[in-house]
């Protein structure tokens, strides 16, 4: 790619995130806090929070973190314009001090900075994805934005990678949910993210430009059902690839129809007469990229018929027709009974181009269905996914939390009567350990203060699932597992492709132990915190913690 088409997509992108996340979209309990910082003269007090999840998605053993590209271009444009001031001004309380708005209309990152587990990692429950510092009003105002474009982001990146999982290494994935999504902004992240998960295509046209991801699409029934006889196809003539006068393209075909009506035994008058018009016309307009839609009416008696006429009429003519589509009923027979009749017209008619003929199956595929569909006989060589990708209707939600961890250099924790509730304070280091293979075998969670694991020498940690059981593990390799990604309002990771991040998700993925990665019943990885983590945690919830006698919740 060019600089200059480098930096056009680069401004696609900003202009994409600032369109969908400006500062104002956001929770008004935000601003309504915010104000109540400025008027007790604390918003600049430097303040530190974190974003995590409480729990793996879908009953699953990992996570895949997505959104951070996009939570960096919003943070370096983070400002409000005239008119967002005023409409604050006009919700907010009639007794709301003037000087607040100037302090708005001022507002910007540029005080803030954020370390980040890197885009496409593979991440774990209660391990902290983002820590964002900075005054406290400000950090506060980010809250509802960067939650929006962590949450879905990551679940679908995650809901992909457990497709891709079900699917096997070889198969190829289509996303194709735009339709179903959750409104346009769900569709282009979901055609984004599914890509990073390991989907290896889109029909969504937008997330091409936008993304660079590789974009497909033929034909819908209602292509073929608005076909009703032969008389529609125009033109009605095909140049051969060598060049030449067009040839007489439904005098072919016909042919050809005779030809595989007597092969495979079919009946002409179960043939429909607009099914055939349809691959014709599509054929003729375009013969580099005949994929249809087989199964508008019978996939047997007529919709196999005539792929397989319109085809063998391409291959004289020195095209490359590329296969079908079969997008209702028992898609692993259909499969069968497909390849075999290609298999026969390669054989009968000496069309070796029939033997690398793609089988494409569509319909409503979830991750279950995949899974079991892989344990049949099948010669399906791509399937397309759209509602239960998109949609994630297993779990429509991450729950990505952000939560106060300091103000003033002081640990801040959230106590609730609810365990899972709780969270963990003050600033943080996050390891993972690796064994001598490169796998992951534990995440572990540190005082920021506290010195960085050493290789080959044991350490004691406390599992955070039971948060009472000392152990220890001595590991083979350390990785800091966060970067600073942001400092002091300026981007200091680089704002990765689409394909980059796939390459990352990937790779991540691949060092990731099977029983992890195991769609049902999952190994639990283990997350610890260290010591003196513990140690603190147990001081602020005996209400000794050093620093205060009463307790910051938020």
């Amino acid at each position: 790619m060019s600089t200059c088409e480098d930096s056009d997509v680069r401004a696609d992108l900003k202009r994409s995130v600032m369109t969908r996340v400006p500062p104002l979209l956001n929770d008004l309990y935000q601003f309504s806090m915010a104000y109540a910082y400025w008027r007790a003269d604390r918003h600049r007090e430097p303040a530190v929070f974190e974003l995590f999840f409480r729990d793996n998605p879908f009953g699953g053993g990992f996570s895949l973190f997505a959104g951070l590209n996009d939570c960096l271009v919003f943070l370096k444009n983070f400002a409000f314009s005239d008119q967002d001031v005023e409409y604050l001004r006009s919700v907010l309380p009639a007794n709301t001090d003037p000087d607040f708005f100037l302090y708005l209309k001022e507002l910007d990152c540029s005080s803030v900075s954020v370390c980040a587990v890197p885009e496409g990692s593979v991440v774990f429950a209660r391990v902290p994805l983002l820590e964002v510092s900075g005054p406290l009003a400000v950090v506060q105002l980010l809250e509802t934005s960067l939650l929006c474009l962590v949450n879905y982001a990551s679940l679908v990146c995650s809901n992909a990678a457990r497709f891709r999982l079900a699917a096997g290494p070889q198969r190829r994935l289509i996303e194709m949910g735009l339709r179903r999504a959750q409104g346009p902004d769900g569709g282009l992240t979901a055609s984004r993210y599914t890509f990073v998960g390991g989907f290896d295509l889109t029909s969504n046209a937008l997330a091409g430009r936008l993304y660079g991801i590789p974009v497909v699409g033929t034909m819908a029934h209602s292509y073929v059902t608005s076909f009703s006889s032969l008389a529609e196809v125009w033109p009605k003539t095909l140049t051969p690839v060598g060049g030449g006068g067009g040839i007489d393209f439904i005098s072919l075909v016909k042919g050809r129809l005779s030809s595989v009506c007597q092969l495979l035994g079919s009946k002409a008058d179960l043939i429909r007469e607009g099914e055939l018009a349809a691959f014709m016309s599509f054929a003729i307009a375009y013969p580099h990229n005949f994929l249809p839609v087989i199964d508008s009416y019978s996939v047997s008696c007529s919709g196999l018929v005539c792929f397989c006429a319109v085809a063998l009429a391409l291959c004289e003519l020195k095209y490359q027709p590329l296969g079908v589509r079969l997008d209702s009923g028992d898609l692993c027979r259909q499969s069968l009974e497909v390849r075999r009749v290609f298999k026969e017209c390669s054989k009968q008619f000496s069309v070796p181009q029939f033997e690398s003929l793609i089988i494409v199956g569509t319909n409503s595929i979830s991750e279950k269905s995949l899974a079991e569909l892989n344990k049949k006989d099948n010669e399906i060589d791509v399937i397309g996914v759209g509602t239960h990708l998109v949609t994630c209707t297993r779990q429509p939600s991450l729950g990505c939390v952000y939560k106060l961890i300091e103000v003033r250099g002081r640990p801040r924790m959230k106590l609730s009567e609810d365990p899972e509730k709780s969270t963990l304070p003050g600033r943080k280091s996050v390891y993972r350990l690796l064994d001598t293979d490169g796998h992951p075998q534990m995440d572990l969670i540190c005082l920021s203060e506290e010195p960085v694991p050493t290789t080959g020498v044991s350490l004691n940690y406390i599992p955070l699932v039971s948060e009472t059981s000392l152990q220890s593990i001595t590991p083979a390799q350390v990785t800091s597992l966060r970067l600073d990604v942001f400092t002091c309002g300026q981007i200091m990771y680089p704002i990765s492709s689409a394909s980059e991040s796939r390459e990352q998700a990937q790779i991540s993925l691949q060092m990731l132990l099977p029983r992890h990665k195991k769609l049902q019943e999952p190994h639990n990885y283990t997350v610890g915190v260290s010591e003196r983590l513990n140690s603190l945690v147990s001081d602020i919830r005996r209400g000794n913690s050093k620093d205060n006698k009463f307790l910051l919740s938020n």
